[in-house]
């Protein structure tokens, strides 16, 4: 959702689709708990330094912030990033997607040593945009412009 809406903010795409505005939510649209790539790696790396250490030791975690933001509010905070609004189309529903998807993250937090960096969506979508534009200028360099 994220890289979709950095595109568009930087003219990669022409709109945004938000699946479904009739959601049981603040705005109508779903929720999901958004996370910062870095943290996402973060936890990774201790997982596997975990795995490394106790080899014969598994289990699940959930990787997330254990907090949402509907479709609406990432794009709200690019929009406001870029002080201009990223064109939004309704769309109907997806099939299967719930109203509300948030991880808990409890185990993951008991288990390892994680602690997000970056969970604040205006920075994870200022590193995103910051992102895309240097893919950009690589992608530009590349194509002679």
């Amino acid at each position: 959702m994220i890289k979709v809406a950095v595109e568009a903010a930087l003219g990669k795409r022409d709109h945004v689709n938000v699946f479904g505005t009739d959601y049981p939510t603040i705005d109508g649209a779903c929720i999901r708990d958004y996370i910062h790539v870095s943290d996402l790696v973060d936890a990774h790396v201790l997982a596997l330094e975990r795995l490394i250490q106790i080899p014969n030791e598994s289990f699940i975690l959930n990787c997330g912030y254990g907090r949402g933001l509907s479709v609406l509010q990432v794009l709200d905070a690019v929009d406001r990033k870029l002080n201009k609004p990223i064109p939004r189309r309704a769309k109907s529903r997806r099939l299967g997607d719930p109203a509300q998807l948030i991880a808990c993250n409890s185990r993951l937090l008991e288990k390892l040593p994680w602690k997000p960096q970056y969970a604040d969506i205006d920075t994870i979508v200022t590193h995103a945009l910051e992102w895309e534009r240097r893919l950009t200028w690589r992608e530009e360099r590349r194509n002679g412009h």
